[in-house]
């Protein structure tokens, strides 16, 4: 078994659902370079069965258009296309065929548990965002425990060290956490920098 977290640092947050909106919101996540490594890697881990596990939701023809160029670059690779805004952890592997997973992307995965559900509303909001990471993690987990190649596509959107509003700051801090834990338990984590792998833990790219 293994798990590869494959991520691309990200520094111009904006809303997706906004033509041309201000900083101050989640990002509009870019992961077309994560994605075309995750899918090899995926294809090099050899004969299985293939789920994408597709996160984003779609908000305008932005958006659209970047789901569609996304399902072009995976034609004829053998993917099962799974769409889960949230709650992904509902992998389950059937028969005894062997299961490679990509889960893209985990930015998106956050943003819609953050902004998009009732989960832990009652709590304050520091609570609440630990409260989150640590059932972000807990179904990807589960998706790990079921697969036998796992890739996982995320962003790092914490570094370009500006100030946002506090459910922007809530979230850079809610990713933070999980990219962290899944860093953690990965068996290799993986910079994509300008389309190329960087190795950050495990075996040599």
């Amino acid at each position: 078994k293994s798990m590869s977290v494959i991520f691309r640092t990200v520094e111009r947050p904006s809303d997706p659902r906004v033509e041309n909106s201000p900083k101050k919101y989640f990002p509009q996540l870019v992961t077309l370079g994560q994605s075309a490594y995750g899918e090899k890697r995926i294809l090099e881990a050899g004969e299985m069965t293939r789920y994408y596990i597709a996160t984003m939701e779609v908000f305008g023809e932005e958006g659209r258009k970047k789901v569609e160029r996304h399902k072009k670059l995976r034609q004829g690779k053998g993917f099962i296309t799974i769409e889960s805004p949230k709650d992904v952890g509902r992998v389950e592997k059937t028969g005894n065929n062997k299961l490679a997973v990509l889960l893209e992307c985990v930015s998106n995965l956050t943003a819609n548990e953050m902004f998009g559900s009732s989960f832990g509303t009652e709590l304050e909001p520091g609570r609440r965002t630990e409260a989150l990471a640590e059932k972000i993690c807990a179904d990807i987990v589960k998706i790990d425990e079921a697969a036998d190649f796992f890739a996982v596509i995320t962003n790092e959107v914490g570094s370009d060290g500006e100030m946002y509003e506090k459910e922007t700051l809530e979230y850079i801090r809610l990713l933070g956490l999980v990219n962290c834990r899944l860093a953690k338990m990965a068996s290799e984590v993986v910079e994509v920098v300008y389309g190329i792998p960087v190795m950050k833990k495990g075996a040599e790219v």
